[in-house]
């Protein structure tokens, strides 16, 4: 299967992923300033989730693009990520619907931290999938960002239901430290010439 066709299949659920959630933003009735106010948390838990999705989207782009081989458990790795992913939406809708109730924070932590997790095991398989000369392999060192911030959804998880605003804060400082993608495969890949990266990694 030619690489292409996988980052085309992503770039197409993160997509939907962003509409979904878009949708869900409700037209207010009034005209004037003051009915926008209503729709304060909704918005803004709508910029939480959408940064959250342009990241793995950033840092999935990083890593398709520091890929040369493909292979079934890869494919299948590629669909489990994607899977938690796409239930971002869905999740976002419920922390909005029940006003930042513990449970839906904590199940919002939870669907966070398992992309995170299944974004790790697609990183060991494309590893795994190369051999040890590899762009990937010498430019990737899975874990050393992943590990911290699934112990941090772990505390912000279980912080929830005492405190489901401070597990948003915690939700908010992780998306920050993972705004900027993976440096070194930045710097293999040629950083300022990201739409240019098939050509780049090969050098």
């Amino acid at each position: 299967m030619k690489k292409s066709r996988l980052e085309a299949f992503s770039d197409g659920l993160f997509a939907v992923a962003i509409t979904i959630m878009v949708l869900a933003l409700t037209v207010p009735h009034g005209v004037t300033l003051g009915a926008l106010r209503g729709l304060i948390p909704l918005f803004l838990s709508y910029v939480l989730s959408f940064v959250y999705v342009a990241v793995f989207w950033i840092n999935h782009h990083h890593l398709l693009a520091a890929t040369r081989r493909i292979n079934g458990l890869v494919l299948w790795g590629n669909l489990l990520f994607l899977f938690w992913v796409s239930l971002i939406p869905f999740f976002t809708a419920w922390v909005d619907e029940n006003h930042a109730a513990p449970v839906p924070v904590a199940a919002y932590g939870i669907v966070l931290m398992m992309c995170f997790i299944t974004y790790r095991v697609l990183e060991i398989l494309l590893i795994r999938a190369h051999d040890s000369n590899a762009v990937i392999v010498r430019a990737l060192r899975p874990g050393r960002r992943e590990n911290p911030t699934i112990a941090a959804f772990a505390v912000a998880i279980l912080m929830a239901a005492v405190h489901p605003f401070v597990s948003l804060g915690i939700y908010i400082l992780i998306a920050i430290v993972w705004i900027r993608p993976h440096p070194r495969l930045e710097k293999v890949l040629g950083y300022g010439d990201i739409c240019d990266t098939d050509t780049d990694a090969q050098k």
